[in-house]
């Protein structure tokens, strides 16, 4: 029989809170641009945009480095 390779558990541990923490930025980034849009005469629109769309920006980042993470435990 192979040895067959075991979960590393401390870095599926590190990608489920990376993807934890995506979800709030999931939440909040479009929250942030609706909001934006809704004032868009609002002397600062360009200031609540702009952090908005880096926050959604950021919650991709977050979803691809934890999913890396998840894969990464189980196939090395």
């Amino acid at each position: 029989m192979e040895d067959q390779k075991k979960t590393n558990k401390e870095l599926l541990a590190k990608g489920v809170k990376t993807l934890a923490m995506a979800l709030g930025a999931i939440g909040l980034g479009p929250i942030v641009v609706y909001n934006a849009f809704m004032n868009k005469e609002h002397p600062l629109f360009l200031a609540v945009l702009i952090p908005g769309i880096l926050i959604m920006l950021l919650a991709i980042f977050l979803i691809l480095k934890g999913l890396n993470l998840i894969l990464k435990s189980f196939f090395d």
